[in-house]
């Protein structure tokens, strides 16, 4: 990796994102939520991959919700249809994003349009590295973002847990057994995990 242009690509994508109007108080802190969750996914990533993760693999995982806030899930019908259009919608903005931030700073066509392959998750369960981003994704839903998800969606939150469960890998979902949850949000967990294992029974 050509070390001066990643470090100029992670700089700017931080600071489209450091916009973001959405905060989180860490360590007494204040500070852009997007970029805290950017710099965690980062983070997953180098434990699930180690140090054989590739630049472009980098790269997406800085750049996955780039300015996420911009395209608020409120603009779209609140039914499945609408969560779906708005999911696809934000991939592509989000790659989009991403690859004019990377032509900015010199990188050849090849790598972005490997790093765009990633942030729309093309090849998911097939692609390692598409895998270990998605896994990277839902470890930060678990650990930052689940406790206030489960009390907004009670009603669904277990069909929510099975389906992030589907698309981790086994690494994946080792790791997510052992986040330090709350003793309410673990019993959420386990419940969803065992609806699916008698589900498989059936």
């Amino acid at each position: 990796m050509t070390e001066q242009r990643f470090e100029r690509a992670i700089k700017k994508i931080d600071a489209a994102t450091a916009e973001d109007p959405n905060f989180i108080v860490m360590a007494g802190q204040k500070r852009p939520l997007e970029v805290v969750h950017a710099e965690r996914r980062a983070e997953w990533i180098g434990q699930l991959v180690g140090g054989s993760a590739s630049e472009a693999l980098l790269l997406a995982a800085r750049g996955q919700h780039i300015r996420r806030w911009e395209i608020p899930r409120g603009s779209y019908p609140r039914n499945r249809i609408g969560y779906l259009k708005w999911r696809t919608d934000l991939k592509r903005f989000h790659a989009q994003k991403t690859a004019e931030i990377l032509k900015e700073v010199g990188y050849e066509a090849e790598t972005i349009e490997r790093v765009q392959a990633l942030i729309l998750k093309k090849g998911l369960k097939q692609d390692p590295e598409v895998q270990a981003l998605e896994d990277a994704l839902c470890l930060v839903f678990l650990e930052r973002q689940f406790s206030e998800f489960a009390q907004k969606e009670k009603d669904k939150i277990i069909n929510i847990v099975r389906k992030t469960w589907e698309k981790m890998s086994p690494q994946g979902r080792q790791f997510a057994l052992q986040l330090p949850l709350d003793d309410e949000d673990r019993t959420i967990i386990e419940k969803a995990l065992s609806h699916q294992t008698n589900k498989r029974r059936a």
